[in-house]
C-alpha cells in the first residue's frame, strides 16, 4: 500500500487523557483524511460501543460489518482448513493473522496454535504410557503495538473447532454463564453471549478477547486484549483472475516434506478495531495477511519477512520471503534448506521458489536479512534491517511444547526491488522498486551461532515433478472425501 495515498483511516483513543509517546525511528504518518482526527473515550464509552458496533451498518466508518463465510468465495487458497485427521500422530497446525496501520507505524499479528489435538483433555496416564509424553493445548497470542505481547494458553483443545476446508476456527477458554462452547462460526453478538475469553476468525471477520496468563515475565506484556474487524480479500496466493496456488506446491497434500506452510491471504483490507494496552485502535482498509502452517513440527531453523506498506509505489503490494532447514520425512537426522519468495502487485504474482528458480539469502543472528532470487523471467532483491531488539514469540515444538523459539520485530526497514530478466539472464525492465518502514521481520531455531548463508538447492527430479501442474482438489469434487485440510 503506498503510504502517500489517502485510502485508509486511522484513530487512537486513550481511555483517559494521556501524553502521546515518542515516535519511533523513520516514523511516517500518512496525510489525515479531511475532517478525521483522533478523539478519546472512556472505558465506558468503549465497552458500550464494543457491544454493538460489529453488526451496526450506520455511525462511524470504522464499524466493522460481519459477513458469514460463504462456501464458494473468491481468492480461497487451498490448504485453507485444519488438517487434524483424527489419528495420534504427532501433530501441531498453527495460524498468522496481521493488520498494520501505517497512519501510526504499528502493526498487530495475531497467532494461535493446536497442538496434538487427538487429546483434547489433555495427556492422561494412559496416554502417557501408550503414547510417550506430549504436549497438548491451544495457544492465543499477539504481538502488538510497540511490540509488546500477550499469551493467553490452555492444555486442554476440548473448546477449540476448526473448519475441515475453510479458513475458520476459533477457541473458548472461558464460556459465557450457562453458555455452551461454539462448535463453529457465530454472528458477533451470539458469539459476546457466549464467549467470555476466546476467539474466532474467518477469511472475512475476526474477533476475540484474552488475557495474558503471566507465563511471559521475560518480555513487555499487556493485561487483555480485545477485537473485531471484518476483512476484504485482495490477493490470495496466486494472479487475482487465477485459481490459487498451494504455497508449497502440490506434494504439500502428503506429510513428506513437513512442516507445511500455506500463504492463504497474502494482501487485504481490514476495517475495525483493536483495544490494547488500555488504547483502541480504530482503522480502516489498514493492510493485512494470514498465512498458516501444519506438521510434525517446525523447521530446525528459519527466517521470515513480509510487508503489505511500502512507500514509492501506488495499489496493493505484497511480500512474503521466508525460508528453512526442514527435516525430510522418514529420513533419519536429514535436512534441506528450503526458501521461497512471493511478491503480488498489480494483480499479479510473481513466484520464485526452488522447483523454478533458486532462493539465495544472508541472515544475521538479528538484525539483517537479505535475500534475492531468480527464475527463468524475473529477478528479485529485497533487503531488510531492524535496529529494534525484537520480541521473543512462542512456537509449537516437539521437545518443550509452546515456548519462546523465535524473534520478530514489526519495525523492519525494507527495500525491495523486482526486474524482468534480458535474453542473457541479467536485470533488464526495473518493474517495482519500493521501501517501507513497517516490515515483519523474524529469525526462529537454531542454533544461531553465526549468520546463515544459503541456496536452495532441488535434485531435476523433484524440480520437475513440482512443475507438473496438478490440481489435487479436483480429484475430490466431494467436499466428504476431500482430505482434511485441503
Amino acid at each position: 500500500m503506498d503510504l502517500t495515498s489517502g485510502s485508509s483511516l486511522f484513530r487512537r483513543h486513550h481511555p483517559i487523557p494521556a501524553a502521546s509517546p515518542p515516535p519511533r525511528r523513520n516514523f511516517v504518518r500518512r496525510a489525515p483524511t479531511a475532517n478525521l482526527g483522533f478523539r478519546r473515550r472512556s472505558p465506558e464509552s468503549q465497552a458500550l460501543a464494543s457491544a454493538s458496533e460489529a453488526e451496526t451498518k450506520g455511525g462511524s466508518s470504522t464499524s466493522p460489518i460481519y459477513t458469514p463465510t460463504p462456501s464458494d468465495r473468491e481468492l480461497r487458497t487451498p490448504h485453507s482448513g485444519y488438517h487434524f485427521d483424527g489419528t495420534a500422530r504427532v501433530f501441531f497446525e498453527g495460524w498468522y493473522f496481521k493488520v498494520s496501520i501505517p497512519d501510526c507505524r504499528q502493526s498487530f499479528c495475531f497467532m494461535y496454535s493446536m497442538e496434538n489435538p487427538a487429546f483434547p483433555n489433555g495427556m492422561g496416564k494412559l496416554d502417557n504410557a501408550i503414547y510417550g509424553h506430549r504436549f497438548t493445548g491451544v495457544g492465543a497470542q499477539i504481538l502488538g503495538a510497540d511490540d509488546k505481547y500477550i499469551c493467553q494458553f490452555t492444555e486442554q483443545s476440548k473448546n477449540f473447532w476448526g473448519s475441515r476446508h475453510e479458513l475458520m476456527l476459533g477457541n473458548t477458554f472461558v464460556a459465557g454463564n450457562n453458555s455452551v462452547p461454539p462448535n463453529g462460526e457465530l454472528p458477533p453478538q451470539e458469539f459476546h453471549k457466549r464467549v467470555l475469553e476466546g476467539f474466532q476468525v474467518s477469511p472475512l471477520w475476526h474477533q476475540g478477547f484474552i488475557r495474558d496468563d503471566g507465563r511471559s515475565n521475560y518480555v513487555e506484556t499487556v493485561k487483555t486484549a480485545r477485537w473485531e474487524y471484518s476483512t476484504r480479500p485482495v490477493y490470495g496466493w496466486g494472479d487475482v483472475k487465477s485459481k490459487q496456488k498451494s504455497t508449497a506446491g502440490w506434494l504439500a497434500a502428503f506429510p513428506v516434506f513437513e512442516p507445511h506452510w500455506q500463504v492463504c491471504m497474502a494482501g487485504g483490507l481490514s476495517t475495525g478495531w483493536i483495544e490494547w494496552d488500555g488504547e483502541r485502535f480504530e482503522f480502516e482498509n489498514a493492510p493485512s495477511y494470514s498465512e498458516k502452517n501444519w506438521g510434525g513440527g517446525f523447521p530446525r531453523k528459519w527466517f521470515w519477512v513480509q510487508c503489505n506498506v511500502f512507500e514509492g509505489v501506488s495499489g496493493e503490494v505484497a511480500l512474503t520471503a521466508a525460508g528453512g532447514l526442514r527435516k525430510l520425512s522418514g529420513l533419519a537426522d536429514t535436512y534441506e534448506n528450503a526458501a521461497l519468495v512471493g511478491i503480488h502487485y498489480g494483480g499479479k504474482f510473481y513466484e520464485f521458489v526452488p522447483w523454478n528458480g533458486t532462493v539465495s539469502w544472508e541472515i544475521s543472528r538479528w538484525g539483517y536479512w537479505h535475500i534475492s532470487a531468480t527464475n527463468d523471467q524475473y529477478t528479485v532483491e529485497l533487503e531488510a534491517r531492524t535496529e529494534e531488539p525484537g520480541t521473543p514469540l512462542r512456537a509449537p515444538t516437539i521437545e518443550n511444547g509452546l515456548v519462546p523459539a523465535c524473534k520478530d520485530s514489526c519495525y523492519g526497514d525494507l527495500r525491495l526491488q523486482l526486474w524482468e530478466k534480458r535474453f542473457d539472464g541479467n536485470k533488464g525492465k526495473l518493474i517495482l522498486s519500493a521501501t517501507s518502514n513497517m516490515a515483519a521481520v523474524e529469525v526462529g531455531g537454531g542454533p544461531w551461532f553465526s549468520d546463515w548463508k544459503g541456496t536452495t538447492a532441488m535434485t531435476e527430479l523433484v524440480s520437475r515433478t513440482l512443475q507438473v501442474p496438478i490440481d489435487f482438489e479436483s480429484f475430490f469434487p466431494i467436499p466428504l472425501f476431500k482430505p482434511p485440510g485441503l
